[in-house]
């Protein structure tokens, strides 16, 4: 019965998500899109780009990625002031700091330009947002990490959580959905800390977390994931790890017994939504800044 439930949502997800794009989009000329996203390394945002590339393929638009290597809101604010002034009609964007990068797509805008948001949406009010519902995904895997530590007979102990930053709506997000799946328990939530997404910075907060004694590890996204996976790995100790995101190196760590499990996105969905969404908007569709869940799964060995 579990796995004809989770047929049915994931057929249910298809739907909704070809219904979403039911019309079709036609170009009246080769509209020029940027897509700037967190950063350019993570697979993530690597994925999101094919997905958009193959879209705009497809409408005969032109994507440019043209994101910063790492996350920093500076360089991203800069990353949309070129795209500004390189002549682009549309820029879909994952904001790194909501507000940091608000002041930058508020003159783009007030340029002309078309704003979608893919993954992390900013303050400022767009034509579309194509993401995971964060909140309720890091809940899943907050319930995830649970049961599997009710199964090995845990009932208590602290839980320590490595994210990017305090400012990224999605990672946000995804701590506080987490954090509600303990609610009523036994378990201590320790203090969340911030790697930058960067997964050797994230193994140290880990395994300063497994020497306080933790059962359990949560990383909010990629680098973070990987993170906590290397952490445990090292330590040798049985503790249960639960991240977000799909990489070679989270798959690798999941088959090797070193995490439980990862929240997969759907990436490629966005990117291609988003190229969509854009050419619409461009086309002089309003789309009246419509939120789309693009879907998670959990993925475990």
């Amino acid at each position: 019965m579990k796995k004809l439930f989770a047929i049915a949502l994931v057929i249910c997800l298809a739907f909704s998500l070809t219904a979403v794009s039911a019309e079709t989009v036609k170009a009246s000329q080769a509209w020029k899109i940027a897509l700037i996203t967190m950063d350019s390394i993570d697979q993530h945002w690597i994925k999101l780009n094919e997905g958009a590339q193959a879209k705009a393929q497809e409408l005969g638009v032109e994507v440019a990625f043209v994101s910063p290597n790492t996350k920093d809101d500076a360089q991203q604010i800069e990353s949309v002031n070129n795209a500004v002034s390189g002549g682009y009609q549309a820029i879909m964007v994952a904001a790194n700091g909501p507000d940091a990068i608000s002041g930058a797509l508020n003159e783009a805008i007030a340029a002309g330009i078309k704003v979608v948001y893919v993954d992390s949406p900013a303050n400022v009010e767009a034509e579309a947002t194509f993401s995971t519902d964060n909140r309720a995904a890091g809940t899943t895997a907050g319930q995830t990490m649970l049961e599997a530590l009710t199964a090995a007979g845990i009932t208590e102990g602290t839980i320590g959580i490595v994210s990017v930053n305090a400012a990224t709506n999605s990672v946000v997000m995804r701590d506080e959905g987490f954090r509600e799946a303990f609610e009523g328990t036994n378990f201590t939530l320790l203090e969340t800390q911030y790697g930058e997404g960067d997964a050797a910075k994230s193994q140290t907060i880990a395994e300063n977390y497994i020497t306080q004694g933790a059962v359990g590890l949560y990383g909010c996204n990629e680098g973070s994931t990987v993170g906590i996976g290397n952490a445990i790995k090292a330590s040798g100790n049985e503790i249960i790890g639960v991240g977000f995101d799909k990489s070679d190196a989270i798959m690798n760590l999941i088959e090797d017994g070193f995490l439980l499990a990862t929240m997969a996105q759907n990436p490629d969905v966005m990117g291609s939504m988003g190229v969509e969404a854009c050419v619409k908007a461009l086309e002089g569709e309003d789309l009246g800044g419509e939120v789309v869940d693009t879907g998670v799964s959990v993925l475990k060995k």
